[in-house]
């Protein structure tokens, strides 16, 4: 008798992979053409569809930007081990003057530093309601992003935490839901952005593509 039991599997045909094979990878919908008065969560990234980019706080800061640079993007959550958001590193934090600066501080080489030495952390991160930005459009976002200087902003929401006893109350806990980035809104406007360009210049050239 088999590993199957009394029913009889017959085993599959096994061949070689042999030299020149590729691999599959996840495909993702082509984001929307949109405009400033289009829904706001057409230019939102929704981690209930996309897996996020996420680093440990103890990882060298060379080794999170090859994690941007691998997965495209421009901006990581940092978590723990139990998965808890610790803040965030984005690309300007580590290729800028922050780290330069925190590394002459510290009295540390560059490649001394960590995700943990140059992040943001939770406490300073400034985010938006899922509610709000599902009532807005992408032209609220925008402005959001130019008055705050920013070229990303986390969208969270709510889940119900289990409570540590049946005496304590239930509580809400934040949960980030999405990311906007100014990159990503720009290229679904249709305007071209070059990459590392300044926020000010990319709020320019978007505002210059919406006035015509």
């Amino acid at each position: 008798m088999g590993l199957a039991g009394a029913r009889e599997y017959q085993p599959l045909p096994v061949g070689e992979l042999g030299e020149g094979a590729g691999y599959r990878r996840p495909t993702q919908p082509q984001p929307a053409r949109v405009s400033a008065e289009s829904p706001a969560l057409e230019v939102m990234t929704d981690l209930l569809r996309v897996s996020p980019a996420t680093i440990r706080v103890q990882a060298p800061i060379e080794g999170a930007n090859h994690c941007m640079i691998s997965r495209g993007v421009r901006l990581l959550l940092v978590v723990d081990e139990r998965d808890w958001v610790l803040g965030v590193v984005s690309a300007t934090d580590i290729l800028g003057e922050r780290a330069l600066r925190v590394a002459t501080e510290r009295g540390l080489r560059r490649d001394e530093l960590t995700v943990g030495d140059i992040m943001t952390p939770a406490a300073q991160v400034e985010v938006l309601d899922y509610a709000d930005v599902a009532a807005a459009r992408v032209g609220h976002v925008l402005e959001t992003l130019r008055r705050a200087g920013r070229p990303h902003l986390l969208v969270v929401d709510r889940e119900p935490a289990p409570p540590r006893s049946r005496l304590e109350a239930p509580v809400l806990r934040t949960m980030v839901r999405g990311i906007f980035s100014v990159t990503q809104i720009a290229r679904q406007l249709g305007v071209a952005v070059e990459p590392g360009a300044a926020v000010a210049r990319t709020f320019s050239e978007i505002e210059s593509a919406i006035a015509r």
